[in-house]
């Protein structure tokens, strides 16, 4: 029996009024797929990685879900906590930056739209870097650039490899020209990481669109996303403007790139631990005259990588 089976059969038994369901659904016991509609007992969905157990869609989660649902238990060490945003330009729209930034931080709980740290996957050690797409549309503004800098500079010192989750709408318009710089600022560091030999693998998830697309998202030595993340530049409607022509219904996502090429792999949420894991595993840089790598002993980091 199917779960959309069980509960129309439960509803049957014990019907229940319209104003009844949408106070349990307020409640948070159950979740309504986006994609099929089915309601799910969110705790089953929360087991899954709030992937829909009908039909796979993957429904948003943020920094705090992945981590959890990423680093081994007791190994997440948060690096750079203290650095906070400000309002360079003093811009205003229909109100304040100052205003915007309180907003999205009383309603996230985050500093800003990125949280970075050591962890260990599977007993891998790696920084992470995750973006969290309620700060302001997970846009990239200097305080985002500059955690992800530091942190892929981290992962370079203690030779292991850095991961980067992507969820954003792009360059945060409220700090112009400086948010633009962090491109540049983010994919220095990667190349600095990458003449070091050490791997660098971003996450594509739903959206990764802008700045974050144009720069550090695709300069991975391995790009991967998750299923029908959409993954993009400029929007939709803009490009079949510009082009005058229909594009296909499936396009900008991260099935279309990787039928192009711009993605090497699609891995499920409930995967992407283990692959992550394994990925880190063998590119490990091999033992030299019996010295341990560099990865398997990060330097300068021992009691924040505690085994697993």
């Amino acid at each position: 029996m199917s779960l959309f089976d069980w509960f129309a059969n439960r509803r049957k038994a014990d019907p229940l009024s319209q104003d009844q369901q949408e106070r349990e659904i307020a409640d948070g016991l159950w979740t309504k797929c986006d994609a099929c509609g089915v309601l799910a007992y969110t705790k089953d969905l929360q087991a899954n990685q709030m992937v829909c157990l009908e039909c796979g869609h993957h429904m948003r989660v943020f920094s705090d879900d992945r981590i959890a649902q990423l680093a081994d238990p007791g190994s997440w060490v948060p690096l750079d906590e203290g650095v906070q945003p400000v309002d360079p330009l003093g811009f205003k729209d229909r109100k304040s930056y100052r205003d915007r930034l309180k907003e999205a931080q009383k309603k996230s709980g985050l500093s800003d739209a990125v949280q970075t740290g050591l962890a260990r996957l599977d007993g891998q050690p790696c920084v992470l870097a995750i973006m969290d797409f309620r700060f302001m549309g997970g846009s990239m503004g200097s305080v985002v650039g500059e955690k992800i800098t530091r942190a892929i500079e981290q992962a370079t010192r203690d030779g292991v490899g850095a991961i980067v989750l992507c969820a954003s709408g792009g360059a945060r318009m409220q700090e112009g020209m400086l948010s633009l710089m962090q491109m540049a600022k983010i994919s220095g560091a990667l190349d600095r990481h990458r003449e070091a030999g050490y791997l660098y693998i971003p996450v594509l998830t739903h959206p990764t669109t802008g700045g974050v697309t144009a720069s550090f998202a695709m300069l991975g030595d391995l790009i991967l996303a998750e299923p029908k993340a959409l993954i993009g530049f400029a929007g939709r409607r803009v490009i079949e403007q510009t082009l005058r022509e229909k594009l296909p219904d499936n396009f900008q996502t991260a099935e279309y790139l990787q039928q192009y090429g711009f993605v090497d792999a699609i891995v499920p949420r409930t995967q992407l631990k283990r692959t992550l894991a394994q990925l880190l595993r063998m590119h490990q840089k091999p033992k030299v005259d019996g010295a341990i790598a560099p990865q398997d002993t990060p330097q300068g980091t021992p009691a924040a990588l505690p085994q697993g």
